[in-house]
């Protein structure tokens, strides 16, 4: 047959493409072959995988109760300067840090030069203020001597009307009465003597001796005389009724008025005065107010220059998270505005060191003053020192609210045994409270406890299935929690709710408010943040569940912060964000730990019974922890 040009290029195209098929089938091949021999030398192949999932042992033996939180050194004794200028002003010189310093010299020194003006317009209110005293202390005095005067008229006046009241009634009235008496005598003897005439004339008349013109005389002259007496008469009575009454009457009310009057003079002198005493007492006060700010002014420039009060190293301060949302807040440094009683730098004493740390309130109950405590600084490593508890703050730290408003920590004192020479404030440390050592205990994982009919309850493995026992817990730690009854050294507890146990509703509510309130106090989120639920991933991370549930244990978890492998950190509560936050930490978030005693109110963090490894799945168990030995 003759080759021709297309048949040739069909048969070039048939070679490349079987050596292509030949060249991957090859390839194939010694893959398979590679991976098989790899497979079965790692016991992947030949090597039964229906093997039930199995739980932890419960362990017996010596168990530490401790907690552990991250802190600071400072200087157990430390002199410390503060900003005393009212407001804020600024550094214009601050020395370098770490120089060492005799006492007096300059430390820093601050703006003033606002002060300095206030000071001059100060001094301009001060004379004012001084002047008005003087003015209103002239007017008090005057009102004071017419006050003086209007009194003793009004004493005087009162006096006369008692003289007044006092003479009509000892000496006028009975002048008068007697003087009006005496009328009536005489008026009595005129009037006696007219009758006689009278009786003589009319014998007379009748003998013809008078005329009837005398006789009529003599007549008139009686009835003169009797009327006489009779107006004197009724004039004393009149006296006596209504005159001298009324007499005493008037000098009374006279008398009565002129002591009202008197009181009127006083009260409207001290009306009068109130007022001037009012303007002197507040001029006199506006005048120390002046000078006491002239002082203050004066006090204020002289702090701006401050000085050391002892020879030592300088120390700058450390700013606290409230300095600034988030912690942003500027460092002490030349320029840097600075507000009144911000510490500024410090001077520390040689010798003798703490460690300040922030204690969580989930643990607070645990720590006590006078614990023993076990710290490492990260500047000394394969270094302990030995410490104790010498403060536990009452109230949560404010400055820990800026950077986390869910978080609720109390700063906790330990003063440190021994010290080292290379130690400096500042330095970063681990403290760790010692609670107490149980030399022969049981105990198993914190995520082998659960919450169950009012009691706390642990899955007791039975063949391939198992048994819910009820259990007393005891003390307990990050990782371990003592087991009082119900359970036996060696039995093989599950840390997780097998599948087809419900845990009862108020169980189940308890777990989801205790898991919103570990991821609140973790600052992961919680209920209202309504993420879906995720299952775990690496890094041990639970499944989440939007309402701060603890997830159930992964299966491939690398280990974080030594905690077991494949579980995260004990009590870690799950995120609304799935896996991803336990992905990167190696642990889940801080749980409530305050919850590990026996009772209604004292139960270790419950996992979601949704998702959790169950007997015969495929999930192999988290690795129980090692215990600490004492």
């Amino acid at each position: 047959m003759i080759a021709t040009p297309a048949l040739r290029h069909r048969t070039r195209s048939n070679l490349r493409a079987g050596a292509a098929w030949l060249w991957w089938t090859l390839a194939l091949g010694s893959l398979l072959t590679v991976g098989w021999w790899g497979g079965k030398r790692a016991g992947w192949i030949g090597v039964a995988t229906e093997a039930a999932v199995r739980g932890v042992r419960v362990e017996r033996g010596p168990l530490r109760i401790s907690v552990t939180e991250r802190g600071n050194l400072k200087a157990a004794d430390s002199v410390s300067l503060k900003s005393e200028i009212e407001g804020q002003t600024t550094i214009l010189f601050l020395i370098p840090e770490g120089s060492h310093v005799k006492q007096g010299d300059l430390l820093v020194e601050l703006d003033a030069t606002a002060l300095v003006d206030k000071k001059v317009q100060q001094e301009i209110s001060l004379r004012n203020a001084e002047a008005a005293f003087v003015k209103s202390k002239q007017n008090y005095d005057i009102q004071v001597s017419q006050n003086e005067s209007d009194i003793a008229k009004a004493e005087q006046d009162l006096d006369f009307a008692r003289q007044d009241l006092r003479k009509f009634v000892e000496s006028d009235r009975d002048l008068q009465r007697k003087s009006s008496e005496e009328e009536i005598a005489l008026s009595e003897e005129e009037y006696a003597r007219a009758r006689e005439n009278l009786a003589w004339s009319e014998k007379l008349a009748e003998k013809g001796f008078l005329t009837t013109t005398e006789l009529e005389a003599d007549r008139l002259n009686e009835s003169r005389a009797r009327i006489l007496r009779d107006q004197a008469e009724r004039e004393l009575k009149q006296k006596v009724d209504f005159e001298f009454p009324r007499q005493v009457a008037e000098l009374e009310g006279s008398l009565a008025e002129a002591q009202r009057e008197l009181e009127r003079v006083k009260l409207q002198s001290a009306a009068k005065l109130v007022d001037f005493d009012a303007d002197l007492k507040t001029n006199e006060a506006k005048l120390a107010l002046e000078r006491e700010k002239l002082t203050k002014l004066d006090r204020q420039i002289a702090k701006a220059r401050m000085l050391a009060p002892k020879a030592g190293m300088v120390v700058y301060s450390k700013q606290e998270d409230g300095g600034g949302r988030m912690g942003q807040s500027q460092p002490i440094a030349e320029g840097t505005s600075v507000r009144e009683r911000q510490e500024i730098v410090t001077i520390p004493n040689a010798g003798g060191m703490i460690a300040q740390a922030s204690v969580h309130e989930s643990v607070l109950k645990q720590v006590r003053v006078g614990q023993n405590c076990v710290l490492k600084v990260d500047s000394l490593p394969g270094q302990e020192f030995q410490g104790t508890v010498k403060f536990v703050a009452l109230l949560p730290d404010q400055n820990s609210w800026w950077a986390n408003p869910n978080s609720r920590v109390y700063r906790t004192d330990v003063s440190l045994v021994q010290t080292h020479p290379e130690m400096r404030p500042g330095m970063s440390c681990s403290v760790e409270i010692l609670v107490e050592d149980i030399a022969d205990t049981m105990y198993v994982p914190v995520q082998a406890v659960f919450r169950h009919d009012a009691g706390n309850v642990a899955f007791v493995t039975k063949g391939q299935g198992f048994d819910a026992v009820p259990v007393k817990t005891g003390q307990y730690n990050e990782k371990w929690v003592q087991i009082l009854e119900g359970l036996s050294a060696g039995a093989e507890v599950l840390m997780s709710v097998p599948e087809g146990f419900k845990l009862t509703p108020q169980a189940q509510s308890e777990v989801a408010l205790e898991g919103a309130a570990q991821m609140q106090a973790s600052g992961l989120g919680g209920p209202q943040s309504g993420a879906p639920p995720t299952s775990g991933g690496p890094g041990g991370a639970g499944a989440g569940n939007g309402s701060g549930e603890r997830g159930a244990p992964g299966e491939r978890g690398a280990p974080g912060q030594g905690y077991p492998r494949g579980a995260g950190r004990p009590s870690g509560a799950g995120t609304g964000q799935g896996a991803g936050e336990n992905e990167r930490s190696g642990r889940g978030a801080r749980g409530d730990r305050s919850q590990l005693k026996d009772g209604a109110a004292d139960t270790p963090p419950q996992p979601k019974a949704d998702g959790a490894a169950t007997p015969g799945s495929k999930s192999a168990p988290a690795p129980a922890p090692e215990p600490r030995s004492r």
